[in-house]
């Protein structure tokens, strides 16, 4: 029997209409500001769809574009004035940024209260130790994903693939607020296939086209794919290409209860969580009330 597929984009528009919803009751207008540097073709579509969405949810954008030139103390700068700009609630870096410059180094200049990725030092911290604040927006994407299905994780056995600090160990944190027993596995985790088809919702994370084999996952598991790899495509022509996530999509959903496709998946959720954040951020802040549509 054929699993589900997961509507991220769908379940992505409840979320916005909520962020939308929960602006209308504002005093004032929450801005977003997205800083990209370089000409990476990914990244422009990423940071135009941002852009887009915060609009139509009734939000200021401001959008930066620096070239691939710009050095690391001239981000820095421009990171420093935004934090310091009180019209100015939440700021994303987008990432990868060039290879002469330091992600850390650019992410510690960033004020934490308009941390709306979660990424700061600051930010992790209240993750780990259970305290409320910004949470990285592509885990917590997941989190929603997977409670579409089984709204109760008390219990369920969780195997995050993947540990970098951007979603697996985050991912894995926030499975752990939701009391399921979570496992974090890698590249050097033995016996990788016998830990996946263990877990009850397996969340995909490793940057590795279509890894996850159908014989990876448990029959009736949730699977919850975070990849976005391009891959050759002859069957469009020479030279095109595709997306794929990191999972066998075709071959998980003959065994799975239910798996998020890559494309559509957890990528429009990761843009609504964002949204969220800015407006949790505003409210914190300028010391709003949050509002009730944002539950």
């Amino acid at each position: 029997m054929t699993g589900r597929s997961i509507d991220g984009k769908a379940i992505a528009a409840n979320v916005r209409a909520s962020v939308a919803a929960a602006v209308k009751e504002l005093p004032g207008q929450p801005a977003l500001a997205v800083v990209l540097v370089g000409d990476d073709p990914a990244s422009q579509v990423y940071v135009a769809s941002k852009g887009k969405a915060t609009v139509e949810a009734g939000m200021r954008s401001v959008e930066i574009k620096l070239p691939k030139e710009t050095t690391q103390e001239d981000l820095i700068a421009r990171v420093d004035a935004l934090s310091r700009d009180p019209e100015i609630d939440g700021i994303l870096v987008q990432l990868p940024l060039p290879k002469h410059i330091s992600e850390p180094a650019v992410l510690a200049a960033l004020d934490p209260l308009k941390d709306v990725d979660g990424l700061t030092e600051l930010s992790a911290g209240k993750l780990v130790l259970g305290k409320p604040g910004l949470r990285p927006c592509t885990p917590v994407g997941c989190v929603i994903l997977a409670k579409t299905e089984r709204p109760d994780l008390t219990g369920a056995n969780v195997v995050v693939i993947g540990r970098s600090i951007l979603v697996g160990k985050p991912a894995a944190l926030l499975f752990l607020e939701q009391n399921a027993s979570v496992t974090i596995a890698h590249s050097k985790t033995r016996d990788l296939k016998m830990v996946c088809r263990g877990a009850d919702i397996l969340v995909a994370a490793v940057g590795r086209p279509e890894m996850v084999r159908g014989d990876w996952v448990r029959p009736g598991a949730i699977v919850i794919d975070v990849g976005t790899n391009r891959v050759p495509a002859p069957e469009k022509g020479e030279g095109k290409t595709k997306l794929v996530g990191d999972v066998a999509y075709a071959e998980a959903i003959e065994v799975a209860a239910a798996v998020s496709p890559s494309p559509g998946g957890v990528g429009p959720m990761t843009i609504a969580c964002l949204l969220r954040n800015t407006v949790l951020a505003a409210c914190v802040r300028r010391g709003w009330n949050i509002p009730s549509a944002l539950g």
